[in-house]
Parts: structure tokens; sequence; C-alpha cells
């Protein structure tokens, strides 16, 4: 089956882990024999490759540089010139995968569906290039509402105002506190460019702050429930119903410490706390009671988001196994249309319905 995944920092893999993704990813592997600056070495599962043997065909692609304030502990950048600096050296290898035909910016309605009708137009998918939405997950790196309309010029669809901590338009996971008019100018450059508002890694105050003063497109490319998993990171039930009432779709996250509770990263692994891909069933159920149907999620992997192996479900060798979350969607009794919207189909419809000229 077609799938969408709506959150790759495949750049970030490419230039900080110095990972070459037109390579099979058992030979990325093999290249990080013996490294040990991040604890992901060896354990990688995301590749271009691997993205078309599991039939995944589109996805949203980011762009991540944070700045951080002199005390701020968390890793990123001085300044915010210096973070916007590495944002572009991240689309610049995004274009040059698209001059090796790996790769494809999809950025408007014609794109989108040319791309799918390549896509499905029963040809081997090894030879077809990976469509990608461009996705800034955190602002920080825009210095000004102007650098907003440059990154907009250049295919940017999608933008998180916060990551990690305090931000510098919003806050961010682990940090509370509001967006305030900085904040605000941007959703409003980001409502007129019709800019998609990912609500993901909002702290709640931000989170109810941006509804509040966004009137645009919005969807949540990688969250799971609190319900499940008690952290800020995830969503708590009546933000979930915020966001379906929004016509939001939520994608699901395989990072085992939002998948099950108590995970203590460099301890835990998967099969010590049984997380397996049928955990992700228990999350994608959650959100589909909360909404009353199967409209509002969709896979938004995270994988390879500075984890691999080490801290996803052990069922999961390469993110090709996406496939294998039919047959569990199946087993839990949801229909053929149903398993359809969730890899595919609800994304697909929300981009149609954001990317459509508004009605006369």
């Amino acid at each position: 089956m077609f799938i969408v995944d709506a959150h790759l920092d495949l750049s970030m893999n490419a230039l900080e882990w110095n990972r070459d993704l037109t390579l099979p990813v058992a030979h990325i592997n093999a290249r990080e024999k013996g490294l040990t600056d991040k604890p992901d070495r060896e354990k990688a599962v995301v590749s271009l490759p691997e993205l078309r043997k599991g039939n995944i065909g589109l996805v949203v692609a980011t762009q991540i540089a944070r700045y951080v304030a002199p005390d701020n502990a968390l890793p990123g950048w001085h300044s915010p010139e210096q973070a916007w600096a590495q944002t572009q050296g991240q689309l610049a290898w995004y274009k040059a995968m698209e001059e090796a035909g790996e790769m494809v910016q999809i950025n408007n309605l014609q794109t989108l569906e040319n791309h799918l009708a390549l896509w499905n137009n029963g040809e081997d998918s090894a030879k077809k290039p990976v469509g990608y939405i461009l996705s800034l997950e955190g602002a920080d790196s825009i210095v000004t509402v102007e650098h907003l309309e440059r990154a907009y010029a250049y295919g940017l669809r999608a933008v998180g105002p916060a990551h990690y901590g305090p931000g510098r338009y919003a806050q961010g996971t682990d940090a509370t506190g509001y967006m305030g008019p900085k904040g605000h100018e941007l959703l409003r450059k980001m409502e007129q460019l019709n800019i998609i508002l990912d609500a993901t890694h909002l702290c709640d105050d931000s989170f109810w702050e941006a509804l509040d003063h966004f009137n645009g497109h919005i969807w949540a490319s990688h969250n799971n429930c609190r319900a499940l998993v008690n952290h800020n990171r995830q969503y708590n039930d009546e933000q979930i119903k915020e966001l379906i009432e929004r016509g939001a779709v939520i994608g699901a996250a395989l990072d085992a410490w939002m998948m099950v509770p108590n995970w203590v990263r460099g301890q835990s692994t998967p099969e010590g706390m049984n997380c397996n891909l049928e955990v992700m069933m228990d999350h994608i159920d959650h959100i589909c009671q909360i909404a009353g149907n199967a409209l509002h999620v969709g896979i938004g992997s995270d994988l390879d988001g500075a984890f691999g192996r080490e801290q996803c479900p052990y069922d999961l060798v390469t993110i090709a196994d996406l496939q294998k979350v039919t047959s569990l969607l199946a087993a839990r009794g949801y229909t053929d249309a149903d398993i359809e919207n969730m890899m595919h189909g609800n994304w697909l419809r929300f981009l149609r319905k954001a990317w459509s000229p508004p009605a006369p």
C-alpha cells in the first residue's frame, strides 16, 4: 500500500550524522561500525532505498536548527542567523537529491497530483523519486518574517513554531509559557502565505494560544497520546479533540519513549519494554475513539529523528516495515477504507483541501 510519512528528519541525518541516504540502510550501518559519537550509530532504519522498498512515496521532510540563549543548555546555534544558515545547508542537500533524481519537492496541488500519478502507475517504485513536502521543525531560524517569505519561495509549506525548550516564537517540549507578539506575527504571516501550522512540540500554553490566533490549516505531524504516556510532549484528550474540530490529522510517532510509559533513555530497550508496532495501534485507537472515526490519524514516524533501533519498535528493522501496520490495523477491526485513510488518505485529503484555490 502507498504510504505517506508526515515527519522525517532526512537532511539532519545526511548532514549532521553524515549518512549517505542514497544507500541501503545496511550499507549506512556498516560504515558506522565502531562509531560512538551518537547513540544510534549502526542502528539507522531510514534511507531513500528503504522508503521506496516500503512504497513510502511521499514524506514531510524537515529543516531543523535551534537557537539557544546563553542560559539554555540544549544543543543549538548561538544566533538566529547561524540557525538560518544551517537550514540553508539542509535545503541545499534536498536540492542535491532532486538534481540526482532521488527526490522531488511537492509544494502545490499540481505537483502533488502529478507525483501520485507517477507512484500509482504500476511501475517499479525502486526507480521513482521520493516526494517531499518541506517543513521547518522549530521556527528559531526564521530571523525575521521576511525570511519566512523567502522560505515559502523556496518551497517551505509547514512550520512548527517550537521544538524543545524555549523558542524565539513559542515555547516547546519541557518548557512553559506563551508565544507573545513575535509569535503572533509569525502566525499572521504563515496564515497569509497559507503555510500549515504544525502544532507538534508546542507546550500547552503555546498550543492553546497558537490555535486561538491562527485560522489556517493545522496538523500535528508526529504526536502521541498523553492518556497512554503521561508527558507534556504528548497531547491530552482535550487537545486531540480541538485538533479534530479544526480538521487536523495527527501523525503517530515511533519514538519508543513516546509509545510506552516509564522509558529511561540509554537504559530501556524495546524488547525489555515490550515496545513493538502493536503499541502504535494503541495510540491510533485512542485518537480514533475520540474522533469517532479513522479520519484524523496517520503516520508521522519520526524514525531516525536522533534515535535508531535502540529506541523504536523491536519488530521494525527498516522504515520499509511500516507496511506491517496495514495487517495490524486490520486485526484491530479497521476496514479497508479506514486503513487506506490512515496509511495515506487522510494526509492527502488534508493537502488537497489546504492547497485548493479558495472558493470564489
